[in-house]
Formats: structure tokens, sequence, C-alpha cells
């Protein structure tokens, strides 16, 4: 005969298990939406820096590299926003 106190520990951790990575993932995924905004917002003010009147562009004045390191910025924080929408890790 069967002990059903095993049985029933071994849905218990399965259960468990499901639960945490149910968890996990939902965690995964808020961090990859608010990753994918700041890396987004970077990629943009990257692009963007010339038209701002700060003193860092006095100091490092934008070049071309600026626009082609924001646009990567811009396609990597969309990819992670991606990744957090389809949950793929």
């Amino acid at each position: 005969m069967p002990d059903t106190n095993n049985i029933m520990n071994l849905k218990t951790n399965e259960e468990y298990e499901q639960r945490r990575n149910r968890q996990t993932s939902n965690v995964r995924s808020v961090l990859d939406y608010a990753m994918g905004i700041v890396i987004i917002c970077i990629g943009l003010f990257l692009l963007f820096r010339f038209s701002f009147d700060i003193r860092l562009n006095k100091l490092y004045p934008p070049d071309v590299f600026d626009k082609i390191y924001g646009v990567v910025a811009i396609l990597y924080g969309c990819w992670r926003i991606y990744r957090g929408y389809k949950k793929i890790f």
C-alpha cells in the first residue's frame, strides 16, 4: 500500500516548485521592463543630448558615436521589454 503522506509531500513539493518558478518569472519580467525603460531613456538622451544645454556638451561635444550608441541602446532596451513580455529567459 502506498504511503499517502509521502505522496502528499511530493505533490506539495511540486506545487511549491511551480509557485516559486512563477514568482521568479514574474520578478524577472518586471526587472526586464524596468531595465528596458531605463536603457531606452539613456539611448534617447544620447541621441538628443545635442539639443540640451548642459555642461557635459561643453566638455564633451556630441558626435556620431553618441548617436550610434543611442540607437544601439534603444534597440537593446526594446529587446529587454520584449523579453519581459514574452518571458524569454
